[in-house]
């Protein structure tokens, strides 16, 4: 069999699943062909606003909820919103958490050469780097992609040794070759995307990982729900294909699981035809729009509402959601700005307000402390100061809730501004021990709802927390501005008359 990489099954930004032993990750879902319904939009009145579970590990509890979600008093409960914005060809998400902005992102018609997280290309291979184990292949892309030898797909049986560790990517791979690749790293500033041969193919409750053996249920499921998924999966599987159950998949029926695979199966089969059909180096399959593609990851139970100020959009979101969660399609909601006195969206909600506070680089904490978040080349560099914050007990008190605040504020500001890469932070210095085990204990909880993967380690000897973040894309600042042409980013012109 066909031997590659393997990493957790989980989706980073969508669905935040660890399947039940390492596999492959998860990416979007497919932008397939549903039949459409119409309906009249829903007005805003049904929108219920108390509180609800959270993203994590307690909302595998009930899988009754996770299906169709709460309700209180004949309206939707839920602890999240989605905003979405259509303007002059640019479309805007914004997800709530409550009334505080979490999570942000832009898609434009441009985006097109730069956002192909997720698609499948076959590719040339143009010259191959035994010193950097890696390949660079010409996708059609303005920059050629890399990959890396660790996510190369190969057969045992063709080379001359079995042990994985000493085969050379020069063995594998050769210049002008043909590979079918997917992406699973957008380009970032002056480098390429980055590809895998191990392609998967998203769906609704299954994740299809094409000539591979891989298995996995989702471990954010209970372990009954698994039990019963597993004795599914065991019959539907199909041959030299592999297949990963999402936690979406839970307590849907034999018959639900069974057509997401065959969708799928019909999805890969368009792609191998494709793949022969054309010339190297070619698009074989397109993940869907950014914002389609958020809202179909995203949206679940655990969402009071989603609210769509484009009529189109708003259609295309109701019929794909009235398909697959049937129960959640009174959630999607038309937002008309005439009804509210011509207010945009994003103004009704307060997500303009706290956009461009997310753009700074100072973050005030409630009780009167801040944050400092510096971006470099390297990392990424956040100090942590009482600023106004005096308290009122002791100084070991005041800095110790300063640094609770913090940490909960930074785990928020990492998702909102999809800060990725490395990542340290200064925390102010606790004498107490069992104070800094409370703040980091804290900090991973905040970060347990990101649904991008992230590993913190604890409080060094200096007072700094490391911290890696997974980078997929730019930020929420590079997707909002350019660089200054007169000081070429550094934020400062030299004197030039001094020299």
């Amino acid at each position: 069999a066909p031997t590659g990489p393997t990493t957790d099954a989980r989706v980073d930004r969508a669905g935040g699943e660890r399947a039940e032993r390492p596999e492959r990750a998860e990416r979007s879902d497919d932008d397939s062909a549903r039949p459409s319904r119409s309906r009249q939009p829903r007005g805003r009145g049904g929108r219920g606003r108390g509180r609800d579970r959270e993203r994590s590990d307690e909302d595998a509890v009930n899988v009754e909820d996770m299906r169709v979600g709460r309700t209180r008093g004949g309206k939707a409960v839920g602890r999240y919103l989605m905003c979405v914005q259509v303007r002059d060809g640019v479309t805007q998400i914004a997800v709530l958490e409550g009334r505080s902005l979490v999570e942000h992102y832009v898609s434009r018609p441009s985006d097109d050469a730069n956002q192909i997280d997720g698609n499948v290309y076959i590719g040339r291979v143009q010259n191959v780097l035994p010193g950097m184990e890696a390949a660079f292949v010409d996708i059609g892309t303005p920059k050629n992609a890399v990959l890396y030898r660790g996510d190369v797909r190969y057969d045992r049986g063709d080379l001359d040794t079995t042990d994985r560790d000493t085969v050379r990517i020069e063995q594998l791979l050769r210049p002008g070759q043909v590979v079918t690749c997917q992406v699973t790293k957008n380009p970032i500033g002056t480098k390429g995307a980055r590809l895998t041969q191990e392609v998967s193919l998203p769906g609704r409750f299954v994740v299809l990982v094409p000539n591979s053996d891989t298995y996995g249920i989702s471990k954010r499921l209970p372990d009954d729900e698994r039990k019963r998924l597993r004795k599914i999966l065991d019959d539907i599987k199909p041959d030299k294909h592999g297949l990963i159950v999402r936690t979406a998949a839970a307590g849907v029926s034999a018959d639900e699981l069974v057509a997401d695979v065959r969708l799928l199966l019909q999805q890969w089969e368009s792609i191998e035809l494709e793949a022969k059909r054309v010339k190297a180096p070619a698009l074989l399959y397109r993940e869907p729009a950014a914002a389609l593609r958020v809202i179909r990851e995203e949206f679940n139970a655990s969402y009071r509402s989603i609210v769509i100020d484009d009529r189109e959009l708003w259609q295309r979101v109701y019929d794909y959601v009235g398909d697959i969660s049937p129960g959640l399609a009174d959630r999607v909601e038309f937002y008309d700005p005439a009804d509210e006195g011509g207010l945009p969206i994003f103004e009704r909600f307060h997500v303009h307000e706290q956009i461009h506070k997310a753009l700074d680089r100072k973050v005030w904490l409630p009780s009167g402390g801040s944050l400092i978040i510096e971006r470099t080349e390297a990392l990424t560099v956040i100090d942590v100061n009482t600023g106004r914050n005096v308290g009122s007990s002791s100084l070991e008190e005041t800095v110790y809730r300063n640094n609770l605040e913090a940490a909960e504020e930074i785990a928020r500001q990492l998702r909102l501004r999809d800060i990725g890469g490395i990542i340290v932070i200064d925390f102010i210095d606790m004498e107490i021990r069992p104070n800094r085990e409370d703040v980091m204990r804290t900090f991973r909880a905040a970060l347990s709802r990101d649904k991008t993967r992230t590993q913190a380690f604890e409080i060094s000897e200096l007072g700094l927390v490391e911290m890696t973040r997974k980078r997929i894309s730019e930020g929420l600042v590079e997707s909002l501005s350019e660089t200054c042409p007169n000081c070429d980013g550094r934020g400062l012109i030299i004197a030039e008359d001094l020299f």
